[in-house]
């Protein structure tokens, strides 16, 4: 596999559109560390570690609207791919739908939002959007 954080936002996408409850993803620290900070953030509802085999997975609890039954989550966007890396400074950091969403960034103090990045005044790798 070339690129897993692709893999993981296409995972959650397709359980999203096949209104799945929950999905299993192949566990990594990195798509951990993304894992916690979509619930943080509020986008999925809960999430398990299972440390079955060397590598693990993640059960994500999707969150979905009790009325009418749409996803928190609108929209995961992959910006950096192996290919063409899309790096950031602080001051050119980018507003993800004029700040309601957040961008993923991966930074030397490990992996967190467009804000955090911004208040620390560090700038790394955009990693997605979610919206």
């Amino acid at each position: 596999m070339t690129d897993p954080i692709a893999d993981y936002l296409t995972r959650l996408r397709n359980a999203i559109k096949a209104k799945h409850r929950v999905v299993e993803v192949p566990a990594s620290n990195l798509k951990k560390e993304i894992t916690k900070i979509l619930f943080e953030k509020g986008y999925i509802l809960n999430f398990k570690f299972v440390e079955d085999g060397p590598q693990g997975t993640i059960k994500i609890a999707l969150k979905y609207d009790l009325v009418n039954k749409v996803n928190a989550i609108k929209k995961l966007e992959r910006v950096s791919t192996p290919g063409l890396r899309k790096y950031t400074g602080y001051k050119e950091m980018p507003r993800v739908l004029n700040g309601l969403g957040i961008a993923v960034l991966s930074t030397s103090k490990g992996v967190m939002t467009d804000k955090e990045a911004r208040d620390l005044k560090i700038g790394g790798e955009v990693l997605c959007y979610v919206y």
